[in-house]
């Protein structure tokens, strides 16, 4: 592998022009198919074979005029004032002459006013569904009631749900970064250089994921997670080499050579650091669930890109910049092979690895218990798919669920509803009014309304409204009791859907497929650790290293979110369950990113240990030379993750939140302190493997030795590959 990746770079090194050149042809070809095939987005989260969902699809066949996206439009009088259909009805008018809409019903028809007369719902029945709304037609919905005085009009629903966009609170985690690189390289060159490259491999990356955005439904969220990662981890691996680089300038290595052997030995830890980050993303597929599927693939073909780009791209544009990487002072200083490391010894990664390695025990002891107490809140943690009642306060959504649950409870924010399916119509008929009444005497549950039937009178629809919230752990609760209650209705099949129980299934089933998730990629990545490291402990080490990032992590994040202590620092209005696709999601990234951490800290101390060094030498010096560039790899990726937490939309919050507070927890506490504490006590058996596993397993080398063996430094160019 070294040597394989020290040809490419010295190749690309010496074709930097037509590198450079296949790159912008790669990147226009993508950006033009970006521009032709690129389609919408969708905001839907279903899981196919759910009760929810099959709901959902015998609607569409068999009920289509109710299979459409819905608004809600809540009018209030003033306070003490009471409503008159005289005073409602141009609202429903309006409404009704909105593109696309079928019916807006008169709320005083529906008897959808409440007690005191003084609120009232207009429900909006569009033929499409959500994803084909338009923004006029969204526009013309907002500005419905307009016209009338004296009332106060708010507008809310699915249709009114935003897709989040990708916008100036970004620039803030780049800004960062690149304010990080230039005081980690100390030259504007070198920083604008990595952060360049990784925009490169990005813009690549997005490109390609919207020319493929008319073939695969996207989730609304799916580019942002792959801008997040695709630009958080291209720095980080462009930063990485770019500092080997520097690091062999230093030691009196041409720029080719440099190039070379940067790319063998840190290229190789880029490698498998960017695969275990592809393995972690792509296993989400295994939860069965398609928009996360979606989500994880888009993420791991960008982080794939971030690879690539770093293995061919950099070297290259490391060739145009020359000298100029390093800082102007050590451009003019003679280099010789010995003064760099005696400089380097310095500096405060070996101050820091000296210190860990005297207070070994107590460092551990300290850290495992402090990780521990974050993560007890876990065991509050509630999921569910999110509601209007967490949307920023002030956006149309929110504004209307407040005036609902103000008017009429919380319980009409989150109405449900019962699907009933016959072969005759008067088996539906039947089976609608037995269904009726059961839900009817079903705990939580304040109201039910008269059955709607289809036009061949085979397909029924039940309105239900519960007493509580759409995420209420009280509602859940009465899902699941309606549901049992329903299941022995004969005559017809009887399904419960709406957003509310849309969210309950995809929660449910994204719980069952944790563990497996969890056992798959875990397993999967300590066998590519034993491959890189050749050791049986140092893998097992860096996986329950893991869980205790991942738990506090979480504890953290449900502190914030859910129990809303300290909300505020984040911009948040109202706390709330965390989004139920969250775990899965954090624990696939987050794997992946410790496990960058880890093959960049210890592959150095590997590969010291393979040169002669002793254990604890190697523990030193492997966070003496890295210490620096994680440190500073660790704040560029808590930048761009912390970007998004200013993002209105409370998903991405969330997730660029947890994502920034599991980086700052994960290098700092666990990769930069509790690793080398452990390292220090296991001494030389963290390097045990089984003789018969080390027979069986192929040697990778990313440590550079077979490469150091059989490619002695060559202080003038040599012409290695034949062109």
């Amino acid at each position: 592998m070294a040597i394989l990746l020290y040809r490419l770079g010295r190749l690309s090194f010496r074709r930097r022009g037509r590198v450079l050149a296949l790159w912008l042809l790669l990147l226009a070809l993508l950006g033009g198919g970006a521009a032709a095939f690129s389609g919408p987005t969708t905001s839907k989260f279903s899981i196919p074979g759910t009760e929810s969902q099959k709901a959902l699809d015998s609607l569409a066949r068999e009920f289509p005029q109710a299979g459409g996206a819905t608004g809600t439009i809540v009018v209030a009088a003033p306070e003490g004032g009471k409503l008159t259909p005289a005073a409602v009805a141009p609202v429903t008018e309006e409404a009704a002459e909105v593109p696309g809409v079928l019916a807006a019903v008169d709320p005083f028809v529906s008897k959808a006013v409440s007690q005191d007369g003084r609120y009232a719902l207009i429900q909006v029945q569009f033929a499409s569904g959500a994803d084909g709304i338009t923004d006029a037609q969204r526009e013309a919905f907002g500005e419905a009631g307009a016209s009338v005085s004296g009332l106060r009009v708010e507008h809310g629903g699915e249709i009114m749900r935003g897709v989040p966009e990708i916008g100036s609170t970004e620039i803030i985690g780049v800004a960062v970064a690149a304010l990080v690189l230039v005081l980690t390289f100390g030259s504007l060159v070198a920083a604008g250089m990595t952060l360049l490259n990784a925009l490169v491999g990005v813009a690549a990356g997005m490109a390609g994921l919207f020319a493929l955005s008319n073939t695969v439904e996207l989730t609304s969220t799916a580019p942002i997670l792959a801008l997040m990662l695709g630009l958080a981890v291209g720095i980080d691996y462009a930063l990485f080499i770019t500092s080997r680089y520097r690091h062999y300038l230093l030691e009196g290595m041409d720029g080719e050579e440099a190039a070379g052997r940067a790319a063998g030995t840190a290229g190789s830890a880029v490698v498998f650091a960017g695969a275990t980050v592809v393995i972690a993303l792509a296993g989400l597929a295994v939860a069965g669930v398609p928009f996360l599927t979606v989500m994880g693939l888009a993420a791991a073909a960008t982080v794939a890109l971030a690879v690539l780009v770093s293995l061919t791209l950099l070297p290259a544009v490391l060739g145009f910049a020359g000298a100029r990487v390093l800082p102007r002072k050590q451009r003019t200083r003679d280099r010789t092979p010995a003064s760099a490391p005696a400089e380097a010894e310095a500096g405060f990664g070996f101050r820091w690895g000296r210190i860990v390695a005297r207070l070994r025990v107590p460092v551990l002891v300290l850290g495992v218990v402090g990780l521990g107490a974050l993560a007890l809140p876990v065991q509050d943690m509630r999921l569910a798919l999110p509601d209007a009642s967490t949307e920023a306060v002030g956006s149309p959504n929110r504004e209307a669920y407040d005036l609902t649950t103000e008017g009429f409870g919380e319980g009409f924010n989150g109405r449900l509803v019962a699907v009933v399916s016959g072969d005759t119509a008067q088996a539906t008929g039947t089976a609608a009014k037995e269904t009726a009444a059961l839900i009817t005497d079903t705990d939580g549950v304040l109201a039910v309304a008269a059955p709607q039937m289809n036009e061949k009178g085979t397909t029924a629809l039940l309105a239900v409204i519960p007493e509580t919230g759409p995420t209420a752990a009280a509602t859940e609760d009465t899902v699941n009791e309606i549901r049992d209650r329903v299941a022995d209705v004969g005559g017809a099949t009887v399904s419960l859907t709406g957003a509310t129980a849309v969210g309950i299934d995809v929660s449910e089933k994204l719980a069952a497929a944790l563990p497996v998730y969890l056992l798959l990629v875990v397993g999967l990545s300590v066998l590519l650790l034993m491959l890189v490291f050749r050791s049986v402990l140092v893998p097992l080490k860096a996986a329950l290293g893991f869980l205790l990032t991942i738990g506090a992590t979480f504890g953290i994040t449900v502190t914030i979110f859910q129990e809303g202590h300290l909300a505020e620092l984040v911009g948040l209005d109202t706390p709330g369950p965390l989004v139920s696709f969250l775990p899965i999601l954090l624990i696939g990234i987050l794997f992946g990113l410790a496990m960058d951490y880890e093959v960049f800290l210890v592959s150095r101390m590997r590969e010291d240990f393979v040169h002669g060094a002793d254990a604890r030498e190697s523990v030193i010096s492997g966070v003496g030379h890295n210490g620096r560039v994680v440190t500073a790899a660790a704040v560029i990726m808590t930048a761009v993750f912390g970007g998004f937490v200013f993002m209105p939309d409370p998903i991405i919050k969330s997730i660029g939140f947890a994502l920034a507070i599991g980086v700052l927890v994960d290098a700092f506490v666990v990769r930069m302190t509790l690793v080398p504490a452990v390292m220090h006590l296991l001494g030389r058996a963290a390097w045990w493997l089984p003789r018969a596993v080390d027979r069986i397993l192929p040697d990778l080398d990313i440590e550079g030795e077979r490469l150091q063996r059989e490619i002695p430094v060559q202080q003038e160019p040599v012409e290695l590959v034949k062109t």
